[in-house]
């Protein structure tokens, strides 16, 4: 705590003044008491416009000049610029992050939202830059998988074997298509992605989305955003009600099983023939969650059924969620145990969804504004000059045992930290523009 100053009483000492009366003093030490600042170890304020897009800008510029689009020999390690004859040692140059993965559907996402909330184009023409390109080089790759049956080159997109290699670059890409931010047509890459995510990947008899690992006949939250966002905006995209009933349903099943009514988050992990499910409740897994529910809501007909199952999930999630945040603004790795560390990710996942689902009308202004803007100033301290994202838990697996999630890494290379950044800064620059967050009697308010 800083020291209080007692100027006003130390000016009377030195001009000869009579002291003021014991009564007085109490006054004047309640006075300086009462306006004292507090040690935040975060701003405790509201954002500035300018600092967020700066910050957004930031990162932009960073993974602009480490995600290249190029396709390379894999024996010579030579760029390939004539396609008109198929080397079967082509694959796509791996910059600092890969193009094709889930972490990247989000940064996608983060980018076209960046681009909305700033007016700044050239957000939308990362996305545009790398979808161009793998919709572009997708029928070379088909030919070299044709001939190399064992290449790698655009494997994840032509032969998806796993919801991560799926939904959140599906869902990028139809957002990418419906917000007409791209010409390229984008429909046999999210047709694919949709038919695997339908059909293919593993279900449980009632056909809720799951795995067989680490243990058989496995749910892992994360699944709920790896396919859920992907069913939904398909349904925006066809008109057909089957994606929108199936996507309701995976949020339904999955809550059933996993969300912990008492605590008002989720487990990570849940296996069928465990007679006793461990909850351990990691930061990043109930992000995906809640940031789900968002996105499905985003796209959901008012006039379905399901609507309000799912509105009144994400507000109870929500306020499970608001009550494990800390004095710093940040959430800890595993929500309920404050002796693991704090996450930046799960943190800007929860500020991104807490302030889309204020400015959609989903959660109370008053109640949910002040946390969102305590956990954007978190996480803006976590973007660093160069516009990396640090403080970011590396990927992870299921674990039944609270060392796994305690000791995970961090590192400016986990991919997971991006997208949420960029989603959360855009949201947070519409949030702001309503000018109804001051601060009144030392506190962050929301003034009508």
């Amino acid at each position: 705590m800083k020291k209080i100053k007692q100027s006003s009483f130390l000016l009377l000492l030195c001009l000869g003044t009579a002291l003021p009366s014991l009564a007085q003093q109490k006054s004047l030490h309640s006075e300086m008491l009462h306006t004292a600042q507090p040690d935040y170890p975060v701003a405790y304020t509201t954002p500035k416009v300018e600092e967020v897009t700066q910050l957004l800008n930031r990162v932009h510029k960073y993974l602009d000049a480490v995600t290249p689009t190029k396709v390379i020999s894999n024996t010579t390690k030579k760029e390939i610029t004539d396609f008109s004859k198929i080397d079967t040692s082509a694959v796509v140059e791996r910059g600092t992050f890969s193009l094709t993965s889930y972490e990247w559907g989000v940064t996608y996402s983060g980018m076209l939202a960046a681009s909305e909330a700033t007016g700044d184009e050239r957000f939308n023409e990362y996305t545009r830059k790398r979808m161009t390109f793998l919709a572009e080089k997708a029928p070379y790759f088909k030919e070299v998988l044709k001939q190399n049956p064992s290449s790698k080159g655009l494997r994840q997109v032509l032969m998806p074997h796993a919801l991560d290699d799926c939904g959140a670059v599906c869902s990028a890409m139809i957002k990418a298509t419906t917000g007409k931010v791209i010409k390229t047509d984008l429909r046999p890459l999210i047709d694919n992605y949709i038919n695997y995510i339908s059909t293919k990947e593993f279900r449980f008899a009632d056909g809720t989305l799951a795995r067989n690992r680490p243990q058989a006949n496995t749910l892992w939250l994360d699944d709920l955003f790896m396919g859920v966002p992907a069913l939904a905006q398909m349904g925006k995209l066809t008109g057909d009600n089957r994606y929108f009933d199936d996507a309701v349903k995976q949020v339904s099943q999955f809550s059933k099983r996993m969300f912990n009514h008492q605590k008002n988050v989720f487990m990570h992990g849940w296996v069928a023939d465990m007679e006793t499910h461990p909850e351990f409740h990691w930061g990043r897994a109930n992000g995906w969650a809640i940031l789900t529910m968002v996105e499905l809501l985003d796209v959901l007909p008012e006039n379905h059924a399901g609507r309000a199952e799912v509105l009144t999930l994400l507000k109870a999630h929500a306020k499970g969620l608001a009550s494990y945040q800390t004095g710093s603004g940040f959430w800890h790795q595993l929500l309920d145990r404050p002796d693991s560390y704090l996450e930046t990710s799960a943190t800007a996942i929860y500020a991104y969804s807490f302030a889309r689902a204020i400015n959609k009308g989903w959660l109370d202004a008053k109640a949910y504004g002040p946390a969102t803007l305590l956990a954007w100033n978190a996480v803006a301290t976590k973007v660093n000059a160069e516009g990396q994202v640090e403080g970011v838990c590396v990927g992870t697996g299921m674990g039944f045992d609270p060392a796994f999630y305690y000791y995970r890494p961090v590192n400016v290379l986990a991919a997971h930290g991006y997208g949420p950044v960029l989603l959360a800064g855009a949201e947070m620059l519409k949030l702001m523009k309503s000018g109804k967050y001051t601060i009144n009697d030392s506190a962050l308010q929301y003034n009508k």
